[in-house]
């Protein structure tokens, strides 16, 4: 899995699936159960994955959806 970026932002990790879904990418969110231990103080981002071999269509897709700047981890 490739990590295409790690964000504490509930309505960008949803925006970011729905894109996903859209294009047929799966997506998988992880350390959710983390964030919600922790009380949901934004202590622990959750990263947001997709298949290795789908990974730059997915950065296309963030990119030409204005969120280049999100992507500084993966």
């Amino acid at each position: 899995m490739h990590e295409l970026l790690r964000t504490n932002d509930l309505v960008l990790i949803s925006f970011v699936e729905a894109l996903m879904k859209a294009a047929e990418i799966d997506l998988f969110v992880a350390d959710g159960f983390m964030s919600a231990t922790e009380g949901s103080i934004g202590l622990f981002p959750r990263r947001l994955l997709v298949p290795e071999h789908e990974a730059d269509e997915a950065r296309r897709i963030l990119i030409d959806n204005g969120l280049a700047d999100e992507l500084g981890h993966g």
